[in-house]
């Protein structure tokens, strides 16, 4: 059994022999509040006993009892039984696994109480590995429910007790939030609060407080809310410190992106007029922007992005524009240098693939500053990429890369411009919690002339007549998608399963031009794919989900998505996003396999039914929780613990008005907040 450690009483310290020490680390406790918030997973009631002869197998009970006898005996493997008598009967209570500690405590004439599930055995009940405590016979029963926590092997609940009951009577137990607030939002004092949870009354509802249903719970949730908000204010407030380069206001120098306009072959919508508004005014101040802008697939994103380049490198500065996959950094690409290279501005390619001769053409042109403009993956913020003048980094789809990656493209003492691009609508409660150190704009309208997308729910056995209906689109002069299924990690691979499904359709539809496209394929030979796709040479694109963001083929009428039952739901939305953008209404055929899961059918009765990115999103969230929407590992903001955001809306709305009132009153205790819940906050601010 672990030894225990000294008793701690300062919040940050956690003295323990090492074994424990690593043992808690195991379970993320490096501080005393760590601790402290390591909640029961459920409560036992030991506050009654059973006399042996009225046990029940099946049923769980406690009993006080003395030991007449214990052995080891080998029957198949090692044993240590022990019978236990009251006045009533005999209990066995069999160890599979045991140390000398347990035959000391269940020698012959010791008084033990045993607490487990009652079996029904040859030699009558049995307790099998009960908790065992030894007592005096006139020990009290405990007078609250008895918290059983998450623990590791070797470190047993009764050390974890002791520690919490110490930490419960310490200076661990501070509230950092100032006495009048509390007093004003009617929030109870910390320390009962804990104790109310590590050690809840017998009448308490054990299993509400475990599920975090019990209003005792609203003082933490709306503390780990709170620091939260505290924190992404706090890292507003650190960035309005710093220098950005302010783009001209001289209208003899700001001439670019009004050129860019007039050349565009649309004209833009509402939404996309006020989105470049809002850019536009963030570009021409001298403090960073931080703006993210969100629009459903085929809002017209991209060309923001271009804007705001434009304005950028009109005053003098460079942008740089990363994207996480190749494929979408050459769309990227393509489309961008189609408009600005008439301009007279020249673009840099750069990803982690190309020959050594082009990576240095690139890299030199852009330290000597000759390439206004940078476009490519990850490989943009690698160590000897050198720009003369970044005045503006676009990061599309952010949440698939990691905080540092995006914030690679500044210099600590001054700040480039961030402008972030999603596809993905977030929920308006998931944009007040993560979001709130951002400015967030919204394209919430699609070009003109836009038909939403016919979803079909459609049974793999029915594959025939799919197979007519893109026989049919091409026909007519149409082009499809056929996207091949995720694969489970270890029985395939994506290549090998695309071209099973590639030779499959090859097969089936005689006479059709179809084409292969999967991440394996060399970049050279992907962008030719690609290319003779767009320009309607291949009438059927086999491919996996490297066209799920960016691609952009008005001709493609129809997408079939093979096994749909395993994809989630934003990739099913997004997929679906790239068909229906020329003047015919796409329809996109979800083929699943029979018979459907519950999740599954949930999945794609959601996207049957909605075509509204923001619906889909709040479905989704409701499904997976935030971490998987926002890509939250990446976003680098803590997850939260103990908030429910579909539960918790109120709170929420309570924490954002609270984070700002306790910035002005109290700076200092808003910073001891933040350090009790997010420890790891400081990397978080100092980006």
């Amino acid at each position: 059994m672990a030894r225990a450690p000294r008793d701690a009483t300062r919040e940050g310290s956690q003295e323990a022999v090492p074994r424990v020490t690593e043992l808690l680390k195991k379970l993320g406790l490096t501080r005393d509040w760590d601790l402290l918030l390591h909640v029961p997973q459920r409560y036992r009631d030991e506050s009654t006993l059973t006399a042996i002869g009225d046990l029940v197998p099946g049923e769980e009970a406690q009993v006080q009892a003395v030991v007449h006898d214990c052995r080891v005996i080998a029957r198949g493997r090692r044993q240590l039984v022990a019978t236990l008598r009251d006045a009533s009967g005999e209990l066995v209570v069999r160890l599979l696994h045991f140390f000398p500690s347990h035959q000391t405590l269940l020698a012959p004439g010791q008084r033990v109480r045993a607490m487990g599930l009652v079996r029904g055995g040859w030699a009558g009940v049995e307790m099998v590995h009960p908790q065992l405590r030894a007592v005096a016979e006139k020990l009290p029963l405990p007078d609250t429910l008895t918290p059983v926590y998450p623990s590791t092997q070797g470190l047993p609940q009764a050390w974890i007790r002791r520690r919490m009951d110490a930490l419960l009577a310490s200076r661990a137990m501070t509230d950092t939030l100032p006495a009048d607030l509390r007093s004003e939002m009617a929030l109870p004092e910390l320390a009962p609060v804990l104790r109310f949870i590590h050690h809840p009354p017998l009448q308490a509802d054990a299993q509400a407080i475990a599920e975090r249903r019990h209003p005792i719970w609203e003082r933490l949730k709306f503390d780990e809310l709170l620091a939260q908000q505290l924190a992404l204010r706090m890292a507003r407030q650190k960035r309005q410190t710093r220098a950005a380069p302010a783009a001209s206001t001289d209208p003899d120098r700001t001439e670019l992106a009004g050129r860019l306009l007039d050349l565009l072959p649309f004209s833009l919508t509402g939404a996309q007029r006020r989105v470049w508004r809002e850019v536009e005014r963030d570009l021409g101040a001298a403090v960073p922007m931080n703006r993210l802008v969100q629009g459903d697939v085929g809002s017209g994103k991209t060309v923001i992005a271009a804007l705001a380049a434009a304005r950028a490198i009109e005053s003098g500065w460079q942008a740089a524009l990363m994207a996480p996959t190749e494929l979408l950094a050459e769309q990227h690409f393509r489309r961008i240098d189609e408009w600005l290279a008439p301009l007279g501005v020249r673009a840099a390619w750069l990803t982690g693939r190309l020959r050594a001769a082009q990576r240095h053409s690139a890299l030199e042109a852009l330290r000597d500053g000759d390439a206004r403009l940078a476009i490519g993956t990850h490989a943009l913020v690698q160590e000897e990429v050198r720009f003369e003048r970044l005045g503006l980094a676009i990061v599309d789809e952010q949440h698939r890369f990691g905080v540092m990656q995006r914030l690679a493209l500044r210099d600590p003492g001054f700040a480039p411009h961030l402008l972030m691009l999603t596809a993905t609508p977030i929920p308006r409660t998931l944009a007040m919690t993560y979001l709130a150190d951002l400015d967030v704009s919204v394209i919430d309208q699609l070009p003109p002339g836009r038909k939403p997308v016919a979803t079909r729910l459609v049974a793999a056995r029915r594959r025939p007549e799919v197979l007519q209906k893109i026989r049919s689109e091409v026909a007519a002069g149409r082009q499809a998608y056929w996207i091949c299924p995720l694969i489970e990690e270890g029985k395939d691979t994506e290549a090998s399963a695309a071209t099973r499904v590639y030779e499959h359709i090859q097969a089936s539809l005689p006479g059709l031009r179809i084409a292969l496209l999967h991440g394996s394929l060399a970049p050279a030979r992907r962008s030719a794919m690609m290319q003779a796709f767009e320009q309607g040479l291949v009438d059927v694109l086999v491919a996996t989900t490297v066209v799920e963001v960016g691609v952009d083929v008005p001709n493609a009428s129809v997408m079939v998505i093979e096994d749909a039952e395993r994809f989630g739901l934003a990739t099913l939305h997004q997929l679906r996003g790239r068909i229906g953008r020329g003047t015919q209404r796409g329809a996109c055929v979800l083929l699943y396999e029979e018979p459907l899961s519950d999740a599954a059918r949930q999945r794609l009765k959601i996207v049957y039914e909605s075509n509204d990115g923001f619906e889909i999103a709040r479905q989704d969230l409701k499904l997976r929780g935030p971490g998987e929407l926002l890509g939250a590992r990446q976003w680098g903001m803590p997850l939260l613990r103990f908030a429910d955001l579909e539960r918790d809306q109120q709170l929420v709305e309570r924490a954002r008005q609270t984070a700002s009132e306790l910035l002005l009153r109290d700076a200092q205790a808003a910073r001891r907040h933040v350090q009790r819940w997010l420890p790891q906050a400081g990397e978080f601010l100092d980006a």
